[in-house]
Order: C-alpha cells, then sequence, then structure tokens
C-alpha cells in the first residue's frame, strides 16, 4: 500500500483527538494550542501531543499552515468521511435525537390526506442535512419514504 497516496485509518485515541480538534475549531474559529489539547484529553504531557499531532500529519488527517501557533487543519478524508463527520460534529445521543425529531417530521406529514410542495421542500431540507452531518444510513432510509410522498404529491393528492 503507498502510503503517500493512501490515508492510513486513524487509531481510536487518534480520532479522539481529531475529533477534539474538530470540536475545537468549530466552538472557537481557531485551532487548539498544544497545551489545550494536552488538557482537553487528559493527556499527561505537551510530548504526547505532539506524537500524535505528528502522526496524524504523516498519516495526512492534519497538516500545519506555517509552522505557527493554533496553526492545525484537518484535511479531507473521502473514503472516510461519513465517519468523521459524525464524530467530528455530533455526538451519538444527538445523532439519535436529531433523527428521532426527522422521524416526527415524516409521521405528521404522512398522516395528512395532503402533502404540500412546501412541506416537501422541508422534509428535503432535513434529508440533506441528515447526509451533510454524516448520517447517510438514516437519511438513505428517509429518501424511500420522501419519493413515497412525493409520488403521492405527484398524483394529485397535494393541495
Amino acid at each position: 500500500m503507498d502510503t503517500e497516496t493512501n490515508q492510513v485509518r486513524p487509531t481510536k485515541r487518534q480520532r479522539e483527538l481529531l475529533g477534539y480538534i474538530s470540536e475545537f475549531i468549530n466552538e472557537h474559529g481557531y485551532s487548539p494550542s498544544y497545551r489545550e489539547i494536552m488538557d482537553g484529553l487528559n493527556y499527561t504531557s505537551v510530548a504526547t501531543v505532539s506524537v500524535h499531532v505528528n502522526n496524524l500529519i504523516l498519516r495526512g488527517h492534519l497538516k500545519k499552515r506555517n509552522r505557527s501557533a493554533r496553526s492545525l487543519e484537518l484535511t479531507e478524508q473521502p473514503s472516510s468521511s461519513e465517519s468523521t463527520v459524525q464524530t467530528k460534529q455530533l455526538k451519538t445521543s444527538e445523532a439519535k435525537w436529531l433523527v428521532e425529531k426527522v422521524e416526527l417530521f415524516f409521521k405528521e406529514v404522512e398522516e395528512q390526506t395532503a402533502v404540500s410542495e412546501k412541506q416537501l421542500d422541508q422534509l428535503y431540507v432535513l434529508v440533506g442535512s441528515l447526509k451533510v452531518l454524516g448520517l447517510d444510513g438514516a437519511a438513505t432510509s428517509f429518501i424511500t419514504r420522501l419519493s413515497d410522498l412525493k409520488k403521492q404529491s405527484a398524483d394529485g393528492y397535494v393541495t
């Protein structure tokens, strides 16, 4: 396997570090310092953080800008973006809550005798949001239901 062109999947600890960095950047708008990473992940030394960060840079999951402070950036990972996005942006409990809310919206629309274009558009946005957040499995299950609603709409049952 050519490690220069293919990214190696991160280890569990490295995924935790990537998730922490991503959450920190989303919350603060800049990357954490090594000391903040050390405190946030309960590491015992800054050297430990440095080892993990350097390994992630070598594996292609992180990059540094200009070797300056707070210059860590996450790189895109097309092969594993589904799991990465989910761990970076949503906790499991948040993902479950979100899917349950989308389920409620679908049930409300499906129970109606007439479905409006506006309701269909809103459901499309919700399904698209699930995909963006890395919940492709949930999005796929809703797409079938959305297609049925759209077909119902096309058959003239919509007001």
